[in-house]
């Protein structure tokens, strides 16, 4: 797709929204954001650490979604017990100064949007 081209979101096949759709879980972002912290590979427990509130289940299938989208890597090592570890691909990488952006823009605005979603008792 031609960057300059007009991207309908309304369209099922739109990239903006295929994207967004995967990485705008509620597990995602955390999970990228844990491998760029740490900067080196991780395992699976190293995950659920840093990742407290996630279980196992979702964890495993994010991980899943980010690796058929080439956002992370899984190296299997053949030892006993099994060791698997995932870090950030060239992709994953990329994505990273545009999630800090988001990170910051939440910290900067959290607390008015606190204030006026309680006008809307959400």
């Amino acid at each position: 797709m031609i960057r300059n081209q007009v991207v309908d979101p309304l369209f099922s096949q739109c990239p903006i929204r295929n994207v967004l759709s995967r990485i705008g879980d509620r597990w995602s972002l955390l999970v990228l954001l844990a491998l760029h912290d740490k900067a080196e590979a991780m395992r699976f427990s190293d995950l659920c650490k840093a990742i407290p509130d996630v279980s196992q289940k979702m964890l495993t299938s994010t991980l899943r979604k980010l690796e058929a989208d080439d956002l992370l890597s899984r190296t299997i090592y053949p030892e006993v017990p099994p060791r698997v570890e995932y870090k950030l691909t060239k992709r994953g990488k990329t994505l990273i100064p545009l999630l800090n952006q988001l990170v910051d823009w939440s910290l900067n605005n959290m607390d008015a949007i606190m204030r006026h979603r309680e006008k809307y008792a959400l």
